[in-house]
């Protein structure tokens, strides 16, 4: 029975899956086959060439997505959780050398960076493409294809406070329909001109950059397009878990998209003309509606996979220290890494529809996409060589032949892809740049603050000096003092100075934010005695801070202290800077605008509002 249970949920997780994560990569035939032909760079259609980029095109399937991410690196889940910081992070702790484990999480904070490029993009590409079908069948509507586009993008965002389990739920069924439907179509058109198998050779992508290097390589530049949410797949396996995704990819996505891409690649063989939107003239006529409305809920849902995978990113670069604190909302009980982001949320969707009005197509859309992905390529394959060789002791001999093997890769698709930065290549990049510099400056920022703090704050060892004040009174009742650094805390000792008073159970509660993705109940709390009770909570980057919760496990331990009527007491910063020049000066001022406008410290850990006294320092950094 218990074993039926679990694999009936492994099936409805695949299912979830098949919608939020391989929704993306599952609507790539759209525009991918097309765009190499019709792009940034026009290229004639040849028997050879058609061969050549179908060649490609199934390769680099098989090679990115199904060996490197789906099987090697989806191994390197960190306790399950996915994702380019999160590898980054185990990366940097495998290396014993501080400064190369820095240099690693720049790299990991980079890719993040790049990640956010590709996430704006990809939901405005994508549902772009889909509606474009309305001009197949109507093209008096051709004026209504952006309008359309932008009231289906702002109701996606809207509807991602339900959560992506039961968003999954509505959207794994459709997803599994339209994965039938490009697979039937493909074999259909397959059937008919059998000899484009042949493309299954690796011979032939050969042949093609023999044959014409130049043509080849600028094809390259839009065949990365068949792999668009492959770093998503990886971001988002804390929302469903790896076995799942990679069920969802080998029994149902990637057989679909091989047959659909060739049958992409025999319509081409048997008319040419048909180049320029291969992928809606595969559809009988009579179904040509359905299918452009089936394909427009399709790309709905291949939105999802990036949006949940920012939003995983996004927590992961918080409780790393690389954001400051924002709300965010668990929306499954049972599945951790099932989270919503309202700030990232909004702050996404006002980008998508910037980048929509400011594009108007899919095919400059396309052009834009390809240099942000490919990055973030390059960097994960460094990051996962770090961890096979540091922490999975995998030998020299199989982790660099390996390694450079998919460096090679990734690296030709980027600088294929950098062909295109005058085309609009150079918006991800541009989004990449302000987001490195937003995380970086937050991070400067945070040492500063906490060494400013450092110099301020009393060591623990001197408490007993502090509660010996003779003027002190003490008051019933316990109090919960919350800090984050080391010392007695901010908020206590304030108390005492302006107040002289102390409770009779006064508790130094200290947060611990560690850099794996969760800890474990059992390990969650440590109690010891400083001349008060000091209790340190331990936090992974996956986990959302819940004080009350760690405090009821505290009682369990301590059922003589009280922790329902208890009052929380803690500090927050006010940060001021000085004016050391101009850059100094424009660096603290975003940092500064960051941290007054970061989440309520009383939000953020959850704390019940009737039980906390906030007090707040000003701090120079």
């Amino acid at each position: 029975m218990v074993r039926n249970l679990q694999r009936s949920r492994v099936g409805l997780l695949a299912l979830g899956a098949l919608g939020v994560v391989l929704g993306d990569i599952g609507t790539s035939p759209l525009y991918a086959f097309s765009e190499i032909f019709m792009g940034a760079h026009t290229i004639p259609v040849v028997e050879g060439r058609v061969l050549g980029a179908l060649s490609m095109i199934f390769w680099t399937l098989t090679l990115v997505v199904s060996v490197k991410y789906v099987v090697i690196v989806m191994r390197a889940g960190s306790d399950g959780e996915g994702g380019v910081m999160a590898l980054a992070s185990m990366a940097s702790m495998a290396l014993r050398k501080h400064r190369t484990g820095i240099a690693i999480m720049v790299f990991g904070v980079i890719g993040a960076a790049l990640f956010y490029g590709d996430g704006i993009i990809t939901p405005a590409l994508s549902v772009l493409s889909a509606v474009e079908g309305i001009e197949v069948v109507a093209p008096a509507l051709g004026d209504f294809v952006v309008p359309i586009a932008l009231v289906i993008l702002v109701v996606l965002f809207l509807m991602q406070r339900y959560g992506t389990g039961r968003v999954g739920k509505v959207f794994g069924p459709v997803m599994l329909l339209w994965f039938f439907v490009i697979a039937l179509l493909g074999i259909f058109s397959v059937v008919q001109t059998p000899e484009v198998l042949r493309s299954l050779n690796p011979v032939h992508a050969v042949g093609f950059f023999q044959d014409e290097p130049l043509t080849a390589f600028l094809a390259l530049g839009s065949v990365v397009l068949c792999v668009t949410g492959a770093e998503a797949l990886f971001a988002d396996m804390g929302q469903f878990g790896q076995r799942p995704i990679r069920i969802s990819w080998f029994a149902v996505a990637a057989p679909s998209l091989y047959f659909n891409y060739l049958g992409q690649g025999a319509l081409v063989l048997r008319d040419p003309t048909t180049v320029d939107n291969s992928f809606y003239l595969l559809v009988p006529s009579a179904l040509l509606l359905p299918m452009v409305l089936l394909a427009t809920a399709a790309t709905i849902i291949a939105s999802q996979a990036v949006i949940s995978g920012a939003f995983s990113m996004t927590q992961q670069a918080i409780e790393l220290g690389y954001l400051p604190r924002m709300t965010i909302r668990h929306t499954s009980a049972s599945q951790g890494g099932q989270i919503y982001v309202p700030l990232v949320n909004w702050l996404l969707c006002l980008s998508v529809i910037a980048v929509v009005l400011g594009f108007q197509s899919s095919s400059n859309l396309a052009s834009a996409y390809g240099i942000a992905v490919t990055g973030t390529f390059v960097i994960t394959t460094c990051l996962i060589a770090v961890v096979a060789r540091k922490k999975w002791n995998i030998r020299r001999l199989y982790v660099y032949p390996i390694f450079i093997f998919f460096l090679l890769i990734d690296v030709s698709f980027f600088i294929a892809n950098l062909t295109k930065f005058t085309h609009g290549g150079w918006f991800p990049l541009a989004v990449a740049v302000v987001l490195v510099t937003i995380l970086l400056i937050w991070q400067w920022g945070s040492r500063r603050l906490k060494a400013s703090v450092d110099e301020i704050q009393i060591p623990l060892d001197q408490l007993p000096a502090v509660l010996g004040d003779p003027l002190l009174t003490k008051i019933p009742g316990t109090a919960v003092y919350i800090t984050l650094g080391d010392g007695v805390p901010i908020s206590m000792v304030q108390r005492i100075k302006l107040l002289r008073v102390i409770e009779v159970d006064p508790l130094i509660l200290q947060v611990h934010a560690l850099k794996i993705p969760r800890v474990d109940d059992a390990e969650r709390i440590r109690i010891s005695d400083v001349g008060v009770i000091k209790v340190d909570v331990q936090y992974g980057f996956m986990e959302i801070p819940d004080l009350p919760r760690a405090m009821r496990l505290f009682q369990a331990q301590r059922p003589d202290i009280d922790v329902d009527t208890c009052t929380y007491l803690l500090h927050d910063f006010r940060v001021v800077h000085e004016s050391r020049g101009p850059i100094r000066r424009i660096v603290g001022n975003i940092f500064t605008l960051m941290q007054r406008n970061s989440t309520d410290p009383l939000r953020y850990f959850q704390l019940p509002a009737n039980r906390v006294v906030e007090f707040d320092r000003l701090v120079e950094i």
